[in-house]
C-alpha cells in the first residue's frame, strides 16, 4: 500500500521513511518503530492507520547508524537493535521525528510508537511542541523522565506482565502524570501488540488499538 520516501532533518541528515495513505486524509500520524527497524510489522501498522484515514510516515531511525536495517524478532536481532539504538543520540532521533512531522504537511500531527518508539513518542510530547497527540505502546524508560511536562495529550499502554517494564515504573508514571491516560493489560507482556512476536495478545491489541484510534481522533 505504501512506499519508501527520503526525508531530510534540520541538521542535513537524509533518511528513508515508509509513507502510507493519502495527503488529503483527514488526519496525519508519525508511526515510530521498535528496535527492529521499519520492518514488515511496522509497515503493516502504518498501512492499518492509512486504512483508518491517516496520512502516515514511519521514519527509519536506524539510518543514523546503519541504513536499510530490518530486523527479525529473534534475541540476536534484538541485541543488534539495542546496539544500533545506543549509537544514535536522542536529540538526533528527535530531529528525525520532527522532520517526519513536517513532511506530513499538517498543523496537527500525532505520533504513535512501539517499544523504543513508545518512549520516543513520549519524548516527542515532552521535548517538542510539534505534536498534537502522542501515544506510546510499551515504551521502556519513560519512568526515568516521568516528571517532564507533556505539551500535548498523551496516552500510554503497558502489559502487566512486561519483563522489560516493571509495574512499579508504570505506577510511578501514573502518579507523576495524573493528566494522561495510562492503561495496563492483564496477561500481556512486552510487545503484545505485534502479531509476529511470541508475546502477541490479540485481545489486548484490539482494545489498545481501539483506545488509540479514539484518542487520536479526538485530539487530531
Amino acid at each position: 500500500m505504501g512506499h519508501t520516501i527520503t526525508l531530510g532533518a534540520a541538521d542535513g541528515h537524509s533518511f528513508s521513511a515508509y509513507q502510507a495513505g493519502f495527503a488529503d486524509a483527514p488526519r496525519a500520524l508519525v508511526v515510530v518503530q521498535e528496535i527492529f527497524g521499519v520492518n514488515h510489522h511496522i509497515r503493516a501498522v502504518a498501512d492499518g492507520f492509512a486504512d483508518a484515514g491517516y496520512f502516515v510516515v514511519a521514519p527509519a531511525l536506524f539510518d543514523r547508524a546503519e541504513r536499510g536495517v530490518e530486523l527479525a524478532y529473534t534475541p540476536e536481532d534484538g541485541k543488534r537493535g539495542m546496539a544500533l539504538r545506543s549509537a544514535i543520540r536522542p536529540e538526533d532521533t528527535l530531529a528525525d521525528l520532527l522532520a517526519s512531522a513536517e513532511a506530513l504537511g499538517r498543523e496537527k500531527v500525532g505520533v504513535i510508537g512501539y517499544c523504543w518508539g513508545g518512549a520516543l513518542a513520549w519524548a516527542g510530547a515532552t521535548r517538542s511542541q510539534r505534536f498534537s497527540a502522542a501515544v506510546g505502546w510499551y515504551g521502556g524508560g519513560i519512568a526515568a523522565t516521568k516528571d517532564l511536562h507533556p505539551n500535548c495529550p498523551v496516552q500510554l499502554h503497558f502489559g502487566a506482565d512486561d519483563d522489560h517494564i516493571p509495574l512499579a515504573d508504570v505506577e510511578a508514571i501514573r502518579a507523576a502524570q495524573t493528566g494522561i491516560e495510562v492503561f495496563v493489560y492483564e496477561g500481556a507482556g512486552h510487545g503484545f501488540g505485534c502479531s509476529e512476536r511470541p508475546s502477541y495478545v490479540a485481545s489486548a491489541t484490539a482494545l489498545a488499538q481501539e483506545r488509540s484510534l479514539a484518542f487520536l481522533q479526538h485530539n487530531l
